[in-house]
């Protein structure tokens, strides 16, 4: 996953609407529905660790894996104050290499919409699969491509918190590519402004995509969901969560 150096560090002020609990209790009913157990999740882009800190919660032994260094200091600093038994390591989803096989894998907040080329994307599946036990659960999210259309778009987005002010533009590209651009002002106890850039990109991908990479890494679709909930996608759905097995 590119981008998310500046971010890293306010990332968590500025996704303060993210009920984590509540999403790790989703993903804990998907996992069950599907006949998943309690034993060792990876968290396949785990960013700062906030859903790994859920899932272990919830009574999982939890991996994280991120390429991004930045963001898995703040996710050390969270088991740090939580004293949490969780695992990270500093691997990209793209080049997953596990000691072992692991019971269930998520992957949650767009982190494979990250991976702007399709070949990156189906690595990406072809890595968790190769690590998932063959009774075990692949639980992941998207943005989907109305989003990436409708929503994101050509959009910019402004957080003006009490001490954070970041302008986020989108800029739209060809194949459901959305290029995004942060300016990121961040205020010091004297009431200085420091100004970060950071920049990186999403890319939404089909149905039709997503399911021949599950099915040709021996991945069978089990559900695909409208955002957190149990229903069956929308036109206007704008997250998606797929839940795949071993055929």
């Amino acid at each position: 996953m590119s981008g998310y150096v500046s971010f890293a560090g306010v990332y968590d002020r500025l996704t303060l609407e993210i009920d984590y609990p509540a999403r790790g209790r989703y993903f804990d009913e998907c996992i069950r529905r599907h006949g998943g157990k309690k034993g060792v999740l990876l968290d396949m882009g785990c960013g700062t660790g906030s859903m790994c800190e859920v899932m272990a919660g919830l009574g999982y032994d939890v991996m994280g894996a991120d390429d991004s260094y930045e963001m898995l200091t703040e996710a050390m600093n969270k088991r740090m104050q939580s004293g949490a038994d969780i695992v990270y390591v500093a691997q990209s989803m793209t080049e997953l290499d596990l000691p072992g096989k692991v019971d269930v894998i998520i992957s949650t907040l767009d982190s494979l919409n990250h991976l702007t080329e399709y070949a990156d994307f189906d690595r990406a599946i072809e890595r968790a699969a190769l690590f998932l036990e063959k009774d075990g659960v692949f639980v992941f999210d998207v943005n989907s491509v109305y989003k990436h259309e409708r929503i994101l778009a050509g959009n910019t987005f402004v957080y003006d918190l009490d001490d954070i002010y970041c302008v986020w533009q989108n800029t739209p590209g060809e194949g459901y590519l959305t290029e995004m651009d942060l300016d990121i002002f961040v205020q010091d106890e004297d009431g200085a402004y420091t100004r970060m850039e950071d920049h990186f990109a999403e890319r939404g991908y089909t149905h039709e995509q997503i399911t021949a990479s599950l099915q040709k890494h021996g991945l069978k679709l089990c559900a695909v969901y409208h955002a957190d909930s149990f229903d069956p996608p929308r036109e206007d759905s704008q997250r998606l969560i797929y839940v795949a097995k071993h055929a």
